[in-house]
Formats: C-alpha cells, structure tokens, sequence
C-alpha cells in the first residue's frame, strides 16, 4: 500500500541520536553512525521524529510500504524492554552498530576554552577538560562536527587512570577517542578511523598508549587509518607507564 513514512537523508544525518527517543515506536536505530528505519512496519508516519533532527535529515514521503502494525510495535517495545540490563540502551542495537542511539550517547559539544594551567572551580576541585561526549570510539559518528580539522586524540582507556595530569597535559582543546584494542573489534575500530580521517581531514593525531604490547594495536589502528584514507597529517605515539608518566614520544612515519 501507499502510505506516508519517514524518510531519513544520510548525507545530511550525522548519527547524533537525538531522533531516536523521538520515536516511541522504536522504528528508529543507528546503525554504523547513521540514522536507520528499522523496518516499515513500526513506522506510523506521524513524524513525531521530524523536530528532533538539527540536521533537518528526516522527513514525510509517501511510497508503497507495509501496513503499520500497532500489535507488531507493542511486540517490538516489550522485547526491548526485556532485554537484561548490562548499560545498553533499548534503542541502541548491539555488534557494530553503535553510534548514538542511546539518549545518554546523544552528541554534544561543551566549547571549553583551552587553559594554560589546570582550572580549579571554587570548590577547590580541578575542572574537567573534557570538550564534547560522546568519547567512545565506537558512539561518535565519523562525521562528527568537533572532529574536522582538529587535533585528535587517539586514547586507550586505560591512559587517564595512569596519568593524573591526563586532562591538562592532553585533553585541553583536543576532541578525544577512546577504545581499547584488546577487548573491542579493531576490524571495526579500522573501518571507522579510516571513515573518520576521510571526512574530518585531522591536522593532526595523537595517539595515547599504555606500555603493555597489546596496546599497540592502537598505534597501528591510527598508522594503517591514515595510509588507507590517502592522508598525511602528523601521527604521534606517546607510550604511557603501568606507574605514570610518559616513557617514549615518538613520530609515526
């Protein structure tokens, strides 16, 4: 039949997220950075959606789809709700496709000014240096706005509990990336970086290791991104001690 439903524009959606609980329907997800219509039927092309998107990425078309279920929805919203807690969101698919479809994973930027020396608030504690969320590697979407032409930094996630100084000494002005290339899928942190370095064209990356070897991977992932995009901004590697401190600086070739 031929029926009104949402039409999502990827090259306008930049994989923020914010239409996801727009939608109470679920028919809404991310998928690889990128908005998705899940399936036809959870659709009721009321566009509920429409207001959420800062990217005017989503609109109204008619064309010949299936037949909204209501049944088949409300089947759709108890199966995710069922789902074992463990930090995923309901909205937000598991495998690869990450990218901000749960709310706390929504894109935002905080525009903090760089300090010169660490900032401490009035209650004596030190301020966060942290410019943007998410910091994920696998929720920020490739063609996030505080990416382009940025001084990137490439981080393992064990780094900050090494390093004390971590937000004065690296994270001021920089948008950062996080991940860990043990536990996560570097075929896919791959993928990404390569997608990433083609549409933010970095003026440079910084990568943040630990010294244990199976953190190098995260050097590679960044070397092997950069060769693959065609690019040849600056590349650092800084390795980091199990005990603190920065123990080597070195530049990728």
């Amino acid at each position: 039949m031929k029926r009104k439903i949402i039409r999502i524009d990827e090259s306008k959606c930049n994989g923020c997220g914010l239409c996801i609980p727009g939608c109470h329907e679920g028919a809404l997800q991310i998928v690889d950075g990128k908005a998705k219509l899940v399936a036809d039927v959870y659709c009721d092309g009321l566009g509920a959606c429409l207001g959420e998107c800062p990217q005017g990425a989503l609109t109204i078309e008619e064309r010949d789809a299936v037949e909204f279920d209501q049944k088949v929805v409300d089947q759709r919203l108890a199966a995710l709700k069922a789902k074992p807690a463990g930090g995923s969101c309901p909205s937000q698919s598991h495998g690869h496709h990450h990218g901000g479809g749960c709310p706390g994973s929504a894109m935002r930027q905080m525009n903090r000014p760089a300090p010169a020396a660490p900032v401490v608030s009035g209650s004596g504690s030190i301020q966060s240096q942290l410019g943007h969320w998410p910091v994920q590697l696998m929720l920020v979407p490739p063609a996030a706005p505080f990416l382009r032409e940025a001084d990137i930094l490439l981080c393992a996630d064990c780094v900050p509990f090494a390093l004390p100084d971590f937000h004065s000494r690296y994270l001021a002005g920089r948008p950062v990336l996080v991940g860990c290339p043990k536990l996560d899928d570097s075929d896919h942190y791959l993928e990404k970086l390569i997608e990433m370095f083609k549409t933010a064209r970095p003026k440079r990356v910084t990568v943040l290791r630990m010294e244990v070897p199976c953190c190098g991977g995260l050097a590679w992932l960044a070397q092997e991104a950069r060769q693959a995009a065609g690019l040849d901004f600056p590349l650092e590697i800084h390795t980091i001690g199990i005990q603190g401190g920065v123990i080597t600086q070195q530049n990728a070739s």
